[in-house]
């Protein structure tokens, strides 16, 4: 005790060059370096600015440095694993030297400094650029004076609460937000804004309640302390226990120090002595071994530095609460239990954390569509059973069966590219995913092609034949036809396969503005979408438009064209024409909103499917529902029909004969017997062709043998698909003779009626060969030249004999050629 109170009391000159409290915190830095040698030994002073050892080579202090307190914070960083920061520091040069220590010790750890931002006297451009980069965890270094301003400036911006994380000095004065309000906010706007920050600081008396080396423990050094104060009428300073440990340092160290020169001298002479540089190696020596436990804790120096005691506080409901420790010695963070209250559910993120949400077709949605396309398949597969199972029934035949199962393949291609538009990155991976991309591409496209390309090959035949103007003998088969829709797909394999080959279709992402998390957590949102795409896309998209738009226009045209041949098992152009409207008109809606709803994936899938669905059923059924409908319900209507429609235009025909031939019969009766002649070799031509039209159907018909149902159904269709010119160049009078002379000798000329057609039914009896081949002689005369090409079929032309000026018209003979021709499917 007498060597404790002898260096209490010559602490300062036993140390020349001693720091007080009053010269750490004046503006006399840096320090005039002491003589070498001299120890020095402070317990309040904090500015890293002492820790530079090439300066200051012999200082000491039992007070950890401002330095000390950047380890624990990087440990408690590190416990919440925090990893993304930003500092606010006041631009001085203590806080500066804290800050770029701090700066250092964040770089080893591997935390990334955000932002750094320092400010004079305003703090807010600051505060709001903090805020700009997203820091969360902000590390201040500021005095009290401009921490009101810093927290008014962040109830301001919102930078309070349960997103953010406000870590700042803790030497800072009791209720100094009152002491130190200086700003347009007011206290309860502060305290708002303060609430839960971490406060960190030298700890000034240790925890620990074990005895130390003064034989007291920190709380009865505390009390003894506190009477004291009592005594004598001073305030309390919080370096008290610092300066009491390092008494006990100086007092160690000399008692070390005096043990060891007594120990040299008792080996040595009685002439012993040192001079004052050993003396102060000495002392350095001691000082650097320094290891005992004191008020404030294990004392023991690193470099002359304070292994000290870093505390944390937090402020809660308007004071600070001691959540924690770290002992820089051991290196180690000691939180209490359940002290800390962030204010939210869990601690505030170091970051806005973005949460990548893919915005993917719904599962409902696409299980809908998929069951309506399921079904469609299945209409689909209806039709194509229909089909091929009456494919050698006349109608069906003559309706080109195998172009039929084209456009039923083509539907069906269309409906399975539904199933692949609605997966996306959710069912499949990315690579699978740009493969998809060019599957279903491919499958629209060429179903596309498939159906309507047959539909429009359809459609030309019948134009081809019935708009024929040369009026030369066409048959067109399906072999052709299945060339055009070959060469058609052509066509877009040559464009699919540069596309694929020069721009291929790849995965794309696009991501969209943040949002905020409908569960109310502290993550945003940030959805995305994939898309097919590539560098020219809308190239390649005009190119296909382009292609398919002049296929829409090239059916169209033809469906036109062909709108008034009136053989329904033939002509599908009505079909074909409201087919492509409806197609044209849906598809154009659908590209459009399509389109405008790329950010919206169940709408667009939805209306994508929708348009594919309509399209392809409304096709489907208006090419083969009348087919079935006339199947099921009379499957011979299609003959009746025209045998009728032939029957009663033959009788307006043969009226209209009788009338005329009953105006002129007095006048002509003198050429009757020229006109016999006539009349025989005309007969005989028109069973030419007879036959030769039976020949023709039989092709069309592709049967390789002349049946009898042929014979006996081919006429009924002469007055659709022949027309025979007139044969000669007479007068008005002259035909009128004709007429005449028919219309008195009928029984003259064909003979008595076969007996075993006398049972027969009219219609058939009418239709039978006789009264055709009867009904055509009649009007061979008559006829005029546009009359029967405007019903429709085959355009036979004959010219008229040469007319000699001393011929007369009795004598006339018609010349035994004909140019005929047949067109027909």
């Amino acid at each position: 005790h007498a060597v404790l109170q002898s260096v209490t009391t010559t602490s300062h000159a036993c140390i020349p060059g001693a720091v007080t409290p009053n010269s750490i915190h004046s503006s006399a830095f840096p320090f005039p370096p002491p003589p070498r040698g001299s120890p020095q030994l402070s317990f309040a002073a904090t500015t890293p600015v002492l820790a530079d050892k090439k300066k200051y080579p012999n200082f000491f202090r039992t007070v950890p440095s401002d330095n000390a307190v950047n380890p624990a914070v990087v440990k408690f960083l590190r416990f919440y694993n925090w990893s993304r920061v930003g500092t606010l520091t006041q631009d001085v040069q203590r806080f500066s030297e804290v800050r770029n220590d701090l700066t250092n010790e964040l770089e080893k750890a591997d935390i990334q400094i955000a932002d750094t931002e320092s400010f004079s006297n305003d703090p807010c451009v600051n505060v709001k650029k903090l805020k700009d980069n997203d820091v969360r965890i902000i590390i201040g270094q500021f005095d009290e004076n401009l921490a009101s301003k810093v927290f008014c400036c962040a109830f301001n911006l919102n930078m309070f609460g349960s997103k953010y994380q406000w870590i700042i000095p803790g030497w800072y004065q009791g209720n100094w937000w009152e002491q130190a309000n200086s700003t347009n906010c007011t206290t309860s706007k502060l305290l708002t804004a303060m609430e839960g920050y971490i406060a960190v600081d030298f700890e000034p008396l240790s925890a620990r309640q074990i005895k130390g080396i003064s034989g007291r423990t920190p709380k009865e050094y505390e009390r003894e302390y506190r009477r004291e104060l009592q005594q004598k009428g001073v305030e309390a300073s919080k370096f008290h226990g610092f300066a009491y440990d390092g008494i006990w340092v100086i007092a160690k160290t000399l008692t070390r120090v005096m043990e060891l020169l007594r120990t040299k001298q008792r080996h040595e002479n009685h002439n012993f002595t040192v001079d004052d540089r050993e003396v102060g190696r000495m002392v350095l020596d001691v000082m650097n071994e320094t290891n005992f436990n004191g008020v404030t804790g294990q004392v023991m120096f690193r470099n002359g530095e304070r292994m000290g005691t870093i505390k944390f506080n937090q402020f809660q409901d308007g004071h600070e609460v001691k959540v924690g420790e770290y002992n820089a010695i051991a290196d180690i963070l000691d939180l209490i239990n359940n002290s800390i209250k962030f204010q939210g559910v869990e601690p505030p993120k170091d970051r806005t954390f973005v949460r990548l949400q893919r915005r993917h077709i719904s599962v409902p949605l696409y299980s809908i569509l998929s069951t309506i396309t399921i079904l469609g398949m299945l209409m689909a597969g209806a039709f194509l059973f229909f089909n091929i199972k009456n494919r050698n029934h006349r109608m069906i035949k003559m309706s080109s069966p195998y172009m039929n199962n084209l456009i039923i393949l083509g539907g069906m291609l269309s409906y399975a590219s539904i199933f692949l538009f609605g997966l996306d990155g959710g069912f499949v991976s990315d690579k699978e995913f740009e493969t998809l991309c060019t599957v279903r591409t491919w499958i629209l496209i060429v179903g596309y092609t498939t159906a309507f390309g047959a539909m429009f090959a359809k459609t030309w035949r019948v134009h081809a034949i019935f708009k024929n103007v040369k009026m030369k003998k066409k048959i067109i088969k399906d072999q052709k036809l299945l060339i055009i829709v070959g060469g058609m797909l052509l066509i877009d394999l040559c464009i699919l396969i540069c596309w694929q080959i020069v721009d291929p279709l790849k995965r794309t992402v696009e991501e969209y503005s943040l949002e905020a998390d409908p569960q109310g957590r502290d993550i945003a949102i940030r959805p995305f979408l994939e898309h097919c795409e590539n560098t020219h896309m809308t190239i390649w998209l005009g190119i296909v438009y382009a292609y398919k738009g002049l296929l829409m226009l090239f059916g169209c045209f033809l469906a036109w064209e062909t709108r008034n041949v009136s053989i329904p098992a033939l002509n599908d152009s009505k079909y074909i024409g409201m087919s492509v409207y409806n197609v044209g008109i849906m598809c154009i809606i659908g590209a459009a909103v399509s389109f405008l709803t790329r950010d919206q994936p169940n709408v667009q899938f939805c209306i994508v499917a929708l348009v594919i669905i309509f399209c392809s059923t409304i096709t489907l059924c208006l090419v083969f529902v009348p087919k079935f409908i006339t199947m099921r319900t009379n499957p011979d209507a299609a003959t009746q029909n025209r045998r009728l429609k032939f029957t009663q235009n033959q009788k307006k025909e043969d009226s209209k004969t009788s009338t005329s031939v009953t105006s002129v019969n007095q006048a002509n009766t003198s050429r009757l017997d020229g006109l016999q002649t006539d009349n025989h070799r005309l007969r005989m031509k028109i069973t030419e062709l007879d036959k030769e039209l039976e020949e023709v159907t039989m092709q069309l018909q592709d049967t390789p043998e002349k049946t009898p149902y042929t014979k006996q159904n081919h006429y009924p269709d002469a007055n659709n698909i022949l027309s025979i010119r007139n044969f000669t160049d007479g007068k008005d009078g002259e035909k009128s003779i004709l007429k005449n002379h028919l219309e008195q000798k009928p029984q003259a000329q064909w003979g008595s009626v076969d007996p075993s057609r006398i049972n027969r039914g009219p219609l058939e009896d009418i239709n039978s060969p006789e009264h055709i081949q009867r009904r055509l002689s009649l009007q061979l005369p008559i006829l005029h030249h546009a009359y029967l090409p405007s019903i429709g079929g085959v355009d036979a032309s004959c010219t008229s004999p040469n007319d000699s000026p001393g011929s007369s018209p009795r004598h006339r003979h018609m010349p035994p050629s004909y140019r005929v021709m047949v067109s027909g499917l």
